[in-house]
């Protein structure tokens, strides 16, 4: 009888042992995945980042070439785009408080919700 108490006791600790071993490489697995999603996220929208950063100042050049030869003047051209973005900034910096600043707030939670929804239907599927 303390022979059948000893054995069922080692296959308790060994079924305990893998299933750490389990856990753990399940846990693993799923930082692993979440890591890499945020890579690709990160990686994906500093292009992204460029290339709106490369259009806008490709496309402020034009205008201010395309001003200039309106006002037959490289300065009065350059000038203009010049008061024309130290207008906007002077907006934006009036009312980042009420609405840009909210704006990006919502928009990084939804964006964070959305790939936490995401996750949570893959691992359901999986």
């Amino acid at each position: 009888m303390e022979e059948k108490k000893e054995k069922n006791f080692d296959e308790i600790i060994t079924d305990a042992r893998t299933y750490l071993d389990a856990r753990l490489e399940y846990t693993r697995l799923v930082f692993i995945k979440r890591g890499s999603k945020i890579f690709a996220d990160l990686v994906t929208n500093a292009i992204v980042a460029i290339c709106f950063t490369l259009a806008f100042i490709l496309g402020t050049i034009t205008l201010a070439l395309f001003l200039s030869n309106i006002f037959h003047s490289y300065t009065a051209g350059f000038g203009t785009v010049s008061l024309l973005y130290l207008f906007l900034a002077l907006i934006v910096f009036f009312t980042k408080e009420n609405f840009i600043e909210k704006a990006i707030v919502n928009f990084t939670i939804k964006k964070y919700f959305k790939k936490l929804e995401e996750d949570e239907e893959d691992d359901q599927k999986g």
